[in-house]
C-alpha cells in the first residue's frame, strides 16, 4: 500500500484525532506547514509537515497510514534483502521496500519516504557515504533514519559514515533479531 504524500485538513484532523478547525487554525497560524491549492482557498499538508507537528505536539503516530514503520532496504546481496524482507514482513509492525543500488535506493527513498534506511555500505555503483549524505541533503528526509549494516568494519571508515548523517552501524554477519530491535529503537528515537 502506497501512503499518501499530502493530506487534506479533514485527512489530517482524523489522523490527528483533533477537530477540522483545529487543523485549520494551527495551519493558519504556522503551527502546521502546508500550502493552498493556487486559485483556491483549499489547504494541503505534506506528510512530512504532518509528521513533524505530530511528533512536536506529542500526538501518537498510529493514525498516520498503516502505523508501521517504513523500512528500505539497499543491498546488493539477494540472501541479505530476502532474509530482511522475510523477517519484515512477518513481524507484522513493518513496511517494506527494497533496492540493490544507489541509484535505486535515492528513487526508492523519493518515492516510498522510509523512515528509515538499512543500508549495506559496499554497494555496486556507489558506497554508502554517498547515499547518507544524498539523504541528509534533502529536507524531506531530515527525519529519516540511516543504519549502515556492512563487513568493513575500519573504524575511521565507520566515523566518516557517522559524519555522513549515519545514525548507527552494525557489522556483519549480524544476529537479525538485534537489528530488528535496532531498527525499532531508532525509529521511535
Amino acid at each position: 500500500m502506497q501512503h499518501k504524500s499530502v493530506y487534506t485538513t479533514g485527512e489530517a484532523a482524523d489522523i490527528c484525532k483533533l477537530s477540522q478547525q483545529t487543523i485549520i487554525r494551527c495551519f493558519d497560524s504556522g503551527q502546521l506547514q502546508g500550502f493552498r491549492v493556487p486559485g483556491s482557498k483549499f489547504r494541503r499538508i505534506p506528510r512530512d509537515s504532518l509528521v513533524k507537528f505530530m511528533k512536536a505536539n506529542g500526538i501518537p503516530m498510529d493514525g498516520l497510514d498503516s502505523g508501521k514503520i517504513r523500512v528500505l532496504i539497499v543491498d546488493d546481496d539477494a540472501e541479505i534483502v530476502e532474509l530482511f524482507t522475510d523477517v519484515l514482513t512477518h513481524d507484522g509492525r513493518f513496511e517494506v521496500a527494497t533496492a540493490s543500488s544507489g541509484y535505486d535506493a535515492g528513487v526508492m527513498t523519493q518515492q516510498f519516504r522510509p523512515d528509515i534506511v538499512v543500508l549495506d555500505y559496499m554497494l555496486p555503483d556507489i558506497n554508502g557515504n554517498v547515499v547518507c549524505r544524498t539523504i541528509r541533503q534533502n529536507e524531506d528526509l531530515q527525519e529519516t533514519k540511516i543504519l549502515i549494516i556492512s563487513g568493513m568494519v575500519n573504524p575511521a571508515e565507520v566515523e566518516k559514515l557517522m559524519e555522513a548523517g549515519a545514525d548507527d552501524f552494525i557489522k556483519k554477519p549480524f544476529n537479525i533479531e538485534h537489528v530488528v530491535e535496532r531498527i525499532v529503537e531508532l525509529v521511535k528515537a
